[in-house]
């Protein structure tokens, strides 16, 4: 799931509100260990897209 999930995520970065939408489902699925991977990764996807910083409020928890 977690692969699926980076592959979806991927897809629509182009498109914040897309990709904030797509981060809250996966946050919903994920298992805990893999919400964090997904956080260091979306970090990552963040430094080579910055627009998409707004959605990185979903992963402070």
């Amino acid at each position: 799931m977690f692969d699926y999930t980076k592959a979806v995520l991927s897809k629509v970065s182009f498109d914040v509100n897309l990709f904030c939408k797509e981060l809250k489902k996966a946050l919903t699925r994920l298992l805990p260990h893999e919400i964090e991977e997904l956080r260091i990764w979306v970090n990552n996807l963040i430094s080579q897209n910055p627009q998409l910083d707004q959605c990185l409020i979903y992963l402070k928890a």
